[in-house]
């Protein structure tokens, strides 16, 4: 056989996400679809992620063109919930028992005995119980925790009363147990930003050099502000627009609070603004909205980026957050004015001139109103030019590929 003829194979690698991951609609979503299409250059990937959303089950064959092989499993939230109350008895977390499936893990030890991949890569910690059987197979094992997730139910212990909070600070506790014991399972471990990695190591110090972070980045040539399109809103309004997920509880919780608390203040000095509340699966609360003053709900949407580009502001009041906001490097490569909570923020390091940033009902209102249309145009300026500076995909996971070269 000629050179010519030498087919050249890559090494196998195994990709484990608790979400499937397409389309990149959403934050977890969008960071492992850019992380699997990026290690595939290099790898062949054999993918085992769950379902939790009926719709996404027709994207399988998107990822048969990315990954060899691919294996979804069907996650159903209410039978989950019900199952997750198993950590009661057990005394582990309840994200564990929720995404426990006996098909996912005879389908790990069915690739890892036929297949033999030399490199394992986990997305998000509640998936490393399908390998922790086995290490002694991998050359190389990362995880991608991506928030520090235990912290986050902490948040919202903090933010009911009542039973469920005593149910979220057991969680915060027994997840942060579990997501401290798997440091020492992997190589090495990411997060989704230095802050989010450096309030680990607070709380886990012996993290050492065997925690980082890499950052969420970007398609800055998807996100642009020369994409041609027709405005959804009317020529009258001055639109401030809010996107993401609407049934995940820090962005329902963000657009209820400035719905009722901030967008009131506007109206009550300038009636012409309109609260676009842009993304699908909008709870009962988020639903409530609709009916208020100035408020437009619109669920699930084929495209977000002409409610970005025509929009006035685009805002993340977040008050639960952890990790980088998609949404606002989404407004930032749009070259669309911000304006941020500083929980918002936590993870992406910009000048002052390149967004606002607001934390009080007052502060906004401040902000908003006081946005002239050259200051709002030299901001998105600023804040597309450090987009392509800094949020470039690329760039950003070159520390995965460096800590995956010895599995090859």
């Amino acid at each position: 056989m000629s050179d010519s003829d030498t087919v050249m194979t890559k090494p196998g690698l195994l990709f484990l996400a608790h979400r499937i991951p397409y389309p990149p609609d959403k934050g977890d979503k969008i960071r492992s679809y850019n992380l699997l299409r990026f290690l595939s250059r290099s790898y062949d990937i054999h993918l085992g992620a769950f379902v939790d959303d009926e719709a996404d089950w027709q994207y399988r064959d998107t990822l048969m063109g990315i990954c060899k092989s691919v294996k979804l499993v069907a996650l159903h939230p209410g039978m989950a919930r019900i199952r997750s109350l198993v950590g009661l008895l057990t005394g582990e977390a309840l994200s564990l028992p929720y995404y426990r499936s006996p098909v996912m893990s005879a389908w790990v030890d069915d690739v890892i005995g036929r297949e033999k991949p030399g490199a394992v890569v986990v997305f998000s910690s509640t998936m490393e119980q399908y390998v922790m059987h086995n290490e002694h197979v991998w050359k190389r094992r990362l995880i991608d925790f991506v928030d520090m997730d235990s912290d986050k139910w902490r948040q919202y212990a903090d933010s009911v009363k009542g039973p469920m909070k005593y149910v979220y600070r057991r969680e915060a506790r027994y997840l942060l147990s579990y997501e401290q014991s798997l440091v020492g399972r992997f190589d090495y471990s990411f997060f989704v930003s230095e802050a989010e990695a450096d309030t680990f190591l607070k709380a886990h110090p012996g993290g050492g050099e065997s925690v980082g972070f890499y950052n969420n980045g970007v398609d800055s040539g998807y996100f642009t502000p020369e994409f041609e399109c027709r405005s959804p809103y009317n020529r009258s309004h001055k639109v401030l627009v809010f996107t993401g997920a609407m049934d995940y509880w820090p962005n329902a919780d963000a657009v209820v609070w400035f719905a009722r608390e901030v967008l009131p203040k506007i109206l009550a000095r300038d009636p012409d603004w309109k609260f676009y509340i842009v993304g699908r699966n909008p709870d009962r609360r988020v639903q409530e909205l609709a009916e208020l003053k100035g408020v437009v709900v619109t669920g699930s949407v084929d495209d977000v980026r002409p409610y970005i580009k025509h929009a006035c502001i685009a805002v993340a009041p977040m008050r639960i957050a952890r990790g980088v906001q998609n949404k606002v490097l989404e407004a930032m490569a749009m070259a669309r004015p911000v304006l941020v909570s500083p929980l918002g923020l936590e993870g992406i390091k910009v000048a002052a001139d390149e967004l606002m940033i607001a934390d009080q009902p007052d502060e906004y209102v401040r902000q908003v109103l006081g946005l002239g249309k050259e200051a709002a145009s030299e901001m998105g300026r600023s804040a597309r030019q450090r987009i392509l500076s800094d949020f470039g995909w690329d760039a950003a996971l070159q520390p995965v590929a460096r800590r995956l070269e010895s599995a090859a």
